[in-house]
């Protein structure tokens, strides 16, 4: 879906070309054995799997194991984090998905496919794959053996269904990568490791066209701190009124971190600006987060989706 110059549209009302309406005969419903008619057949809820590692848990926030009620854990481990957001969001929008998730701490795109595929080795509609942070531990940036799970997750998934949607979610940059020596990207602006991350990820999808995506995660927190919604930088403070998008290891995601995760990946699946979510969205109300801090997420959310 196109978001030109940060406007929606909605389209549906102007079709070209109307069908001609149906008999009486074939509108009717059809008569059950008692006489009475049938109700309409409810359209079966979309699956929407995400596989990925603690930034899809939501680890090291309350976002953790909220609402884990609602989702799925293909592990039984009690996760609600990133998915359970998506899920809330489909909710209030009027929106019917049934959302699991396949997680491991700490590991890569390729730990899930070698160890974990009997778990997910089905039809989906829909899945988003989130690979390690720095994409290699032993190599940081290399984006070689992400490429290769991305091909080996893609052909499993579509074997299964050929009309899946796969979505590469591509994170965000780590704040201990980029202020403290030692990290892969020391002394590199705060925007640097998450653009790798994301031409990574663009990389993974030309070299499988079955991938759908990207879902920008990593560039709505670049947004979010170059627009001053959120601070760059909390080893030197957090500036008044800005949102620390970190938590306390600088490395995970604080509540606003994986809230903004989320919309972005909501918005990116559905097409649904994020913004009519609203600033008494009742995620945000639950997890801590003002209307005003709500309201300034989805902005950013909504504007990095319309600027790809």
């Amino acid at each position: 879906m196109k978001y030109g110059h940060g406007i929606w549209f909605l389209i549906g009302a102007a079709a070209l070309a109307v069908a001609p309406a149906a008999s009486a005969k074939e509108s009717a419903p059809a008569p059950t054995a008692a006489g009475a008619t049938s109700a309409p057949t409810k359209a079966a809820p979309k699956t929407i799997l995400f596989i990925g590692n603690s930034f899809t848990q939501g680890a090291h926030s309350a976002a953790r194991n909220w609402r884990a009620g609602t989702v799925t854990d293909l592990n039984n481990a009690g996760y609600g984090g990133v998915p359970a957001l998506f899920k809330l969001f489909a909710e209030q929008a009027g929106l019917d998905y049934r959302v699991s998730l396949e997680t491991q701490g700490g590991k890569s795109l390729g730990f899930h496919y070698d160890e974990r595929r009997q778990l997910f080795d089905k039809a989906w509609d829909i899945v988003v794959l989130q690979e390690f942070s720095t994409l290699d531990r032993a190599k940081p940036g290399d984006p070689s053996d992400y490429m290769r799970n991305v091909g080996r997750l893609a052909s499993l998934f579509k074997a299964r269904n050929p009309a899946v949607d796969i979505r590469l979610a591509a994170t965000w940059s780590r704040a201990d990568q980029i202020y403290k020596s030692g990290g892969h990207w020391y002394r590199k602006p705060v925007t640097a490791m998450a653009d790798d991350l994301r031409a990574a990820a663009d990389r993974a999808r030309s070299s499988t066209p079955s991938v759908a995506g990207i879902v920008p995660v990593g560039q709505a927190w670049n947004r979010a701190m170059t627009t001053g919604v959120a601070d760059p930088n909390p080893y030197d403070g957090i500036a008044y009124g800005q949102l620390d998008l970190w938590a306390y290891d600088h490395y995970h995601a604080s509540v606003a971190g994986y809230y903004l995760s989320a919309l972005v990946t909501f918005g990116a699946i559905t097409g649904v600006d994020p913004t009519t979510l609203g600033a008494k969205e009742k995620g945000a109300d639950e997890l801590g987060l003002s209307d005003a801090q709500a309201a300034a997420l989805q902005g950013v959310a909504r504007d990095t989706l319309a600027n790809g």
